[in-house]
């Protein structure tokens, strides 16, 4: 490759690293944070606590689940 070539790869890179931090300063609407925050105030709503599953997907309805202790479905 000439030393032009690899120059304008390289600056190519460093354009696409630098816009994608660019992008991510604010939180879309439907966010993984925006979800998580959703997932949290329903769960505390209902008495739990939110606990990881261990799943990684990216999706924060599969990663936690909202725990519950101390209800009953006799009360």
């Amino acid at each position: 490759m000439t030393r032009s070539a690899l120059t304008t790869l390289m600056l190519a890179a460093v354009a696409t690293a630098v816009s994608a931090c660019a992008t991510t300063r604010d939180a879309p609407p439907n966010s993984y944070r925006t979800d998580l925050d959703r997932l949290t105030a329903e769960c505390r709503e209902r008495g739990g606590i939110l606990s990881p599953t261990g799943a990684t997907t990216g999706r924060p309805e599969t990663e936690f689940v909202c725990r519950i202790s101390g209800a009953s479905r006799l009360d």
